[in-house]
């Protein structure tokens, strides 16, 4: 009888995108017969959830929401001075943890030398040289290569950096990405990296949130704690707040479109320590539409995130730059049409004029325009909403994509046969 392939899988970070995207992945391959370990922090935030794999939580780390970190603060000189003071302290404090945690997660994976390791992205350079010592020791790498580049970051040191970060993807025997526009970008960068090892495989979709027990009034809590009325259009934004995520483009959108049609612009998610709060929140004003935009800066508990898509029309992802986008997964999950920019990975995501609209970035005019076509026509707003969820369940779905994955895996361990 043949032994179960065994699955080692590394995700630093304990909340967010990325596990979630994690925890929906180890669960499909698991399903298809294969001995998987997710290995992550100590804070995990799905662990009370149903899992057919096995859990390390190895990581003791901070927390990667942090909601004290985004709250304004109007500081004079001095408080700002020992701001920078202690964010410098605590950001080498967590440079030590992550060291010693790197440390840590290699001496494991070493001891217990599993048939494959996945990595998902590779955040920091120093994390190359660990990545680099376990090939060395004769493991199989791999990598869900979710980002390659320093997108939010302005500094060059930040791009060079990643740039120079080059060695860490000749260790890696098998890279995967979500789009074939992502991996051509990869190549523009990496010319010196083998092709025949690469892979594009889809997104998948956010199904796993259609599990989650919600109470019983929380869409009508949620209505007034917006004060939205019971159908009123609604234009969505969900997802990280982040300057590559074009919400000035949707603003001055916003602005054009509500002069042809009736409806609130829904803003929900967390924002990254690159965006400006208080410049974003001066332009809404700026506008003259803080009447018709609510904004919700929480890190949404997972069981609101239903009860949110279900308020919206439409949903709208105006990303400047991208490689794909796990929220535009969850629109689609709830049956919601999408109007997604032509960057990155997103345009092989949505089928234009099928299940959403795509226009070109930073054309504010043009998004505009389909923002009004969509609040204007509920009969449209349904077809595409019912296209968007059959594409989830089926070109988007966990155990197409879990199966390719395998297949690869499979070739890899029979080729050292």
């Amino acid at each position: 009888m043949k032994n179960k392939m065994r699955l080692f899988v590394v995700e630093t970070n304990n909340s967010g995108g990325l596990l979630h995207y994690t925890y929906q992945l180890c669960t499909a391959i698991s399903n298809e017969n294969v001995d998987v370990t997710l290995i992550t922090a100590t804070d995990y935030e799905l662990a009370d959830f149903p899992h057919n794999f096995n859990v390390v939580k190895l990581f003791h780390l901070w927390k990667h929401f942090d909601p004290q970190s985004m709250q304004p603060h109007h500081l004079n000189f001095w408080q700002r001075g020992w701001k920078k003071i202690r964010w410098a302290i605590r950001r080498g404090w967590r440079g030590i943890h992550l060291l010693l945690a790197w440390v840590r997660l290699s001496l494991y994976i070493i001891q217990n030398r599993p048939d494959i390791v996945q990595f998902t992205r590779i955040e920091f350079p120093f994390e190359a040289y660990f990545i680099g010592w376990m090939h060395r020791k004769g493991l199989f790498l791999t990598q869900i290569c979710h980002e390659f580049e320093a997108r939010e970051s302005k500094s060059r040191l930040a791009s060079l950096l990643f740039r120079n970060n080059k060695d860490v993807y000749t260790y890696f025997s098998a890279i995967f990405f979500h789009a074939q526009e992502n991996r051509n970008r990869f190549f523009s960068l990496y010319p010196s990296i083998s092709e025949q090892k690469t892979y594009v495989i889809p997104h998948g979709n956010s199904s796993w949130l259609t599990t989650l027990k919600t109470a019983p009034n929380q869409l009508d809590l949620l209505r007034q704690q917006y004060g939205l009325q019971v159908g009123e259009r609604v234009v969505l934004f969900f997802g990280l707040l982040s300057p590559s995520k074009g919400l000035d483009d949707l603003l001055d959108a916003f602005a054009l479109a509500r002069k042809s049609c009736t409806a609130k612009l829904l803003i929900v998610g967390y924002p990254t320590k690159y965006f400006d709060m208080d410049a974003f929140k001066a332009r809404i004003e700026t506008l003259n539409i803080t009447d018709q935009v609510i904004l919700d800066s929480r890190y949404l508990p997972l069981d609101q995130i239903s009860s949110v898509m279900s308020l919206a029309t439409v949903a709208v992802y105006p990303y400047r730059s991208s490689t794909q986008s796990g929220a535009l997964q969850a629109a689609y999950t709830f049956g919601r049409p999408v109007i997604a920019t032509v960057v990155g990975g997103l345009p092989e995501a949505v089928e234009d004029g099928q299940n959403g609209f795509l226009v070109p970035a930073q054309s504010p005019v043009v998004l505009a325009e389909k923002i009004t076509t969509l609040i204007n026509d509920s009969d449209l707003v349904a077809r595409m909403g019912k296209t968007a969820h059959f594409l989830s369940e089926t070109r988007f779905s966990w155990q197409s994509i879990a199966q390719k994955i395998v297949k690869v895996y499979d070739g890899l361990l029979n080729s050292s046969l």
